[in-house]
């Protein structure tokens, strides 16, 4: 039986994706080869890899003077990536959970760090606003939103300075402005293909600024010089990506996949807010419709685990919160059907009912 997957990443796919992948993987392209042991070069790939990046373009309304690129090293070697091609002295930072906090972390290798703000001291449960972007910064970073803690932000900001973005979880649930921002980047693997792959959108003007010497490999202008190919690309993450890619144009873009994700969020925090066994942690005007954090009363804490098994019993996995919370967190990204969001509704009502 197909399980109800809520995983955070590592994360579901389409069932669109994993068929076209599964049949690549025995057969590429009617090549006679494996997807896994085709040589990137051939003319088979690379028409995926330029096909994957075009419909990036397509999908996003991405403008002209941006490159898109397959990079490989997750999310987290962007961390480091983005500050040593774009920090030359100051860069300013939102401190709205872990993987910002890590991004922080990382740019403080390569300049001044300024934290706009911070919602650490309350535990991360909203996303800061009203805070002011000083006009003599590099740059701007934010991550939109936050896997852990349940937080988004679901809008572009003006701002006076270049804009980068930690995209990764939530990137093709809703339009974007592509041109309001210098680097988005995204891992691929929560609304996007298997884990490997990440995709990188870079306005081309913000490059070559910066004067300390940028090894070749993490120098993203290596990578628009070779069409994402300097060095063999995840080959496999890179082919699912445009099988999902190529779902999102079939379901009606971007715009179609929001719909989905707001109908399927309203539900499930339509549940929490009736409920009076669970209650969400994030605040109701920062709260993620990717990510759905929440938690049982004091009262009723102690059968966290019984609902797990409860869930686990009715094919629901990957609800259990991240280790550093506790509690429970549905990802909701855009391969999972309304369907499992109302097996976890009913499901939650059955275990209330019954305690």
């Amino acid at each position: 039986m197909k399980k109800h997957n809520f995983y955070a990443g590592p994360s579901i796919l389409s069932e669109y994706t994993i068929k076209h992948t599964a049949d690549a993987v025995n057969n590429f392209a009617e090549t006679g080869l494996s997807l896994l042991e085709v040589s990137h070069r051939s003319k088979e790939f690379v028409a995926v890899m330029d096909e994957a990046q075009a419909l990036v373009k397509e999908l996003l309304d991405v403008p002209e003077g941006y490159q898109v690129l397959y990079l490989g090293g997750g999310a987290s070697l962007q961390f480091c990536m983005a500050p040593m091609n774009l920090l030359r002295t100051k860069a300013g930072y939102l401190d709205t959970g872990t993987w910002a906090a890590n991004a922080i972390k990382e740019a403080r290798l390569f300049g001044d760090v300024e934290v706009l703000a911070s919602s650490k001291e309350s535990n991360y449960n909203f996303y800061p606003r009203g805070y002011e972007v000083p006009s003599d910064l590099d740059y701007f970073h934010i991550t939109t939103n936050n896997t852990i803690y349940g937080t988004e932000l679901r809008e572009d900001p003006d701002v006076p300075v270049r804009l980068v973005a930690d995209m990764s979880s939530d990137i093709f649930s809703r339009p974007v402005d592509v041109a309001k921002y210098d680097l988005i980047y995204a891992g691929a693997q929560k609304n996007l293909g298997p884990a490997g792959a990440t995709l990188v959108i870079v306005k081309e003007d913000v490059l070559g600024k910066v004067d300390r010497a940028i090894p070749t490999m993490l120098d993203y202008r290596t990578h628009i010089k070779k069409g994402s190919m300097f060095n063999t690309p995840p080959v496999l993450p890179v082919y699912s990506s445009l099988m999902t890619l190529r779902y999102y144009k079939e379901m009606g873009g971007v715009k179609a996949m929001e719909k989905i994700d707001l109908e399927k969020a309203g539900v499930l925090y339509d549940a929490i807010d009736n409920s009076k066994m669970f209650v969400g942690t994030a605040a109701e005007d920062s709260r993620s419709i990717m990510n759905v954090t929440f938690v049982m009363t004091p009262e009723y804490k102690e059968l966290e685990k019984d609902f797990v098994d409860f869930c686990a019993a009715r094919g629901i996995v990957g609800i259990k919160g991240h280790r550093s919370v506790g509690g429970f967190r549905a990802s909701l990204y855009n391969a999972l059907p309304l369907e499992s969001v109302k097996a976890l509704v009913d499901a939650m009502a059955e275990f209330e009912k019954q305690h």
